[in-house]
């Protein structure tokens, strides 16, 4: 990275954007956030990245000491990426980053997401309010892809496991969790579409995809407008 400086600044936003500014890297932070990922893994979830990009991704940042490399133990033996444990810390400014992003009017919750981008708009669009008192588990399987989440008081969990003895589990694509949760389609119509299946306590779930509210968009002048100011009325 001595090599390789952008910005010749000491400021704390500068040095972010030297770590993880360049193009497709502030994603493969968000794919690893909730465990390691096979090389195919990442480059199917990131749609539109090539082998080369990625490669080089995944080498600044472990240059960087933001990820590692760990081969599994048998059977399975494969190689996987991994968030140091300072790589995790970043998790706190992607949601701030996110939430703050999500109030663009140019904002479009209907587009394709991965599973891990779902899981992490979750964890930060959970409404304290609004999930007061639930304490539940639910699973979600999201094509090749599954999780068991652990909702309690506020807060929730997420790891890469088999939902066995979830409340509620979910399965179908992360864009149409996102049309339930975001898109405000109801559980119904969703399954008359073929978008989702659900099976387990049918209120918790009802109840689950409203947890989560977008902020409001951002509606003010532009402190740059273009074109003339109207006059006020």
């Amino acid at each position: 990275m001595a090599e390789k400086r952008w910005y010749d600044d000491a400021c704390g936003t500068a040095m972010a954007l030297e770590l993880v500014g360049e193009r497709w890297s502030l994603l493969i932070v968000r794919e690893l956030m909730f465990g390691g990922r096979r090389f195919g893994e990442l480059k199917g979830a990131l749609n539109g990245i090539s082998a080369n990009v990625l490669t080089q991704r995944l080498e600044g940042m472990e240059a960087a000491g933001i990820l590692k490399k760990r081969k599994l133990p048998p059977p399975a033996s494969v190689q996987v990426y991994e968030l140091t444990r300072w790589g995790y810390e970043s998790e706190t400014a992607i949601q701030e980053l996110g939430r703050w992003a999500t109030r663009s009017p140019a904002h479009d919750p209907s587009l394709p997401l991965s599973a891990a981008s779902l899981m992490l708009s979750f964890r930060t669009m959970l409404s304290p309010e609004r999930s007061a008192g639930i304490v539940a588990t639910l699973g979600f399987r999201l094509g090749d892809e599954v999780f068991t989440t652990h909702l309690a008081n506020g807060t929730f969990q997420v790891e890469r496991a088999e939902p066995t003895g979830a409340d509620v589990v979910f399965a179908s694509t992360p864009r149409g969790i996102a049309a339930l949760t975001y898109g405000g389609v109801p559980i119904a119509e969703g399954e008359k579409l073929g978008l989702v299946t659900v099976e387990g306590d049918r209120a918790l779930a009802e109840r689950f995809v409203t947890l989560f509210p977008l902020p409001p968009k951002w509606t003010e002048d532009r402190a740059c407008p273009v074109g003339p100011i109207p006059p006020v009325a």
